[in-house]
């Protein structure tokens, strides 16, 4: 189902970033080879201890070992970093400049063709509020000034899908949660958890994630939305009338 001739007026939007406005596995990709280039300049031992698949062996035993941290993407990197460090002998006073040369290349990110002009058209209509699991500097990446707020996970203290950060997004935005949409590629971080906050819901359902969910995955509810790019999302919002208009 892609947009539907009649939806509730719509006052704000949360927005998702990852795999929304940019694919994530190149730049986990990236990140991981960069880190791992910066390890063997500065911290031989630690790259001939910690290959890059030994690396990410390490984050998955770091973040089962604090599962209390397990919203906060930047803690859970760094101290694989520090422990990369630790176990090979290397200066544990590197991790700072290693953490940096990882975020540093975290925030290159690669658009899709839609998202920088859609991004634009949309924070024109309605304040739009950056809501994301992930630690994308908006700032470092050149779209700060689309977004109204920015909550992360980090931050919030909860990440999605748990309502709370659905609901403290919507009153940092000043509406209720019905009147606000949020728009993601994920289903049970987005779509689910907005729908269980009770916002609107927006399915953004990529090229890219299509063998993954060929469709629609759940049986006991559908999103109000589904867009196949955030571009179609802005066309769509032009047909909508005006929401001071509806009050």
């Amino acid at each position: 189902m892609y947009g539907v001739s009649t939806h509730p007026p719509i006052r704000a939007i949360t927005l998702d970033l990852d795999d929304t406005l940019w694919p994530f596995p190149p730049i986990g990709e990236r990140i991981e080879r960069v880190l791992h280039g910066w390890f063997e300049r500065h911290a031989p031992r630690t790259a001939a201890q910690f290959s890059i698949p030994a690396m990410r062996r390490l984050r998955e035993r770091v973040i089962e070992r604090y599962p209390q941290r397990s919203h906060d993407a930047s803690w859970l990197r760094r101290k694989g970093i520090e422990i990369a460090l630790a176990e090979s002998g290397s200066d544990p006073t590197l991790a700072d400049a290693a953490y940096d040369a990882f975020f540093a290349e975290r925030n290159r990110v690669d658009f899709y063709d839609d998202a920088r002009d859609a991004l634009a058209r949309l924070s024109a209509r309605l304040p739009i509020c950056a809501l994301s699991n992930g630690n994308a500097d908006l700032a470092a990446i050149g779209i700060d000034r689309h977004f109204s707020h920015r909550i992360t996970a980090r931050e919030f203290g909860r990440g999605k899908p748990d309502a709370a950060i659905f609901h403290h997004a919507c009153e940092q935005l000043g509406f209720a949660p019905g009147d606000v949409l949020h728009v993601g590629d994920d289903v049970e971080a987005d779509v689910v958890g907005a729908h269980r906050a009770g916002l609107m819901t927006c399915w953004l359902h990529r090229d890219d994630a299509r063998e993954r969910h060929p469709t629609w995955p759940k049986r006991d509810f559908v999103p109000g939305l589904t867009f196949p790019t955030l571009a179609a999302l802005a066309d769509w919002m032009d047909t909508q009338p005006d929401p001071e208009d509806a009050r």
